[in-house]
C-alpha cells in the first residue's frame, strides 16, 4: 500500500504526495482571494465584478476585443463601430429599468461611447442605422440632445423610411432648441406613416417639444 511506510522509497513517495497537495492548495487561495489579506478579490474577480471593491463595471471581452481591433485597424469605421456597440452593451448593464438611472460608471461608458462614435465619423460618410441609433440613445441618456439630434439625423440618413428615427430627431432636435430640424423631422415622421395614426404622432411630439427630457425615452 502506497502509505506503508516501512519502506524508505515509499516514505519519499509519500512526501512528494503531500508537498504537492500543499502548493496546489496554496496557489488555490490566492487565486480566488481567500486569506491573502491584502483587500484584493483574487484573479478571478477581474472577470466577475465581484470583488471587494465594486466601483468599477464587469470587464465585456466584446469590448477588450473591439478595442483591440481598433488599434490593429485604426482607420477601419467597422472597428470603431464595433466599439461602440460594446461599449454600450457594457453601459447597459448599469442601467436599473426599474428606477430608470443609471451608475456613474455607466455614464462614463457611454461617455466613451460617443467618443467612438466621434472618432467612428471621422472614417466614415455613412455611418450605419444601427450604430447610429446607439449613439443617439447614449447621448440622449447623458442629456447632450445636440449630438442625439445629430446622431438621430445620421440614423435617417441610413434609414430613410423609418418614422421612428424622424420621431425621435425631432425630440431631440427641440430638446437642443433647433426648433427649425425639429419641425422638419416632425413633418417627415408623419408623412410616412398611414393617416390614422398621424395625429397621435404630432400629439406626441408637441409634447416633446415642451418637455426636453421626452428625447431620452427615444
Amino acid at each position: 500500500m502506497l502509505f506503508d511506510l516501512r519502506s524508505r522509497g515509499r516514505r519519499r513517495t509519500v512526501q512528494g504526495v503531500y508537498l504537492g497537495l500543499a502548493i496546489l492548495m496554496g496557489g488555490g487561495l490566492v487565486l480566488f482571494g481567500v486569506g491573502a489579506g491584502n483587500g484584493f478579490g483574487g484573479i478571478l474577480d477581474a472577470f466577475t465584478g465581484q470583488g471587494s471593491n465594486n466601483s468599477k463595471p464587469v470587464v465585456s471581452q466584446a469590448e477588450t476585443s473591439a478595442l483591440r481591433q481598433t488599434q490593429l485597424r485604426p482607420n477601419d469605421p467597422a472597428a470603431w463601430a464595433s466599439l461602440v456597440q460594446a461599449r454600450d452593451s457594457v453601459a447597459k448593464q448599469e442601467f436599473n429599468s426599474q428606477t430608470g438611472t443609471i451608475t456613474a460608471n455607466g455614464k462614463k461608458k457611454l461617455a466613451q461611447e460617443a467618443a467612438a462614435w466621434q472618432h467612428y465619423l471621422t472614417l466614415t460618410k455613412h455611418p450605419d442605422a444601427t450604430t447610429s441609433l446607439l449613439a443617439a440613445r447614449a447621448y440622449g441618456i447623458l442629456g447632450d440632445y445636440r449630438n442625439e439630434a445629430s446622431a438621430w439625423e445620421a440614423a435617417t440618413l441610413a434609414n430613410p423610411t423609418d418614422p421612428k428615427s424622424y420621431e425621435c430627431l425631432a425630440a431631440s432636435a427641440y430638446a437642443a432648441k433647433q426648433n427649425r430640424k425639429g419641425d422638419l423631422a416632425a413633418a417627415k415622421a408623419q408623412s410616412l406613416l398611414p393617416k390614422a395614426q398621424r395625429a397621435a404622432i404630432k400629439t406626441q411630439i408637441q409634447q416633446a417639444k415642451r418637455n426636453p427630457q421626452i428625447a431620452q425615452q427615444c
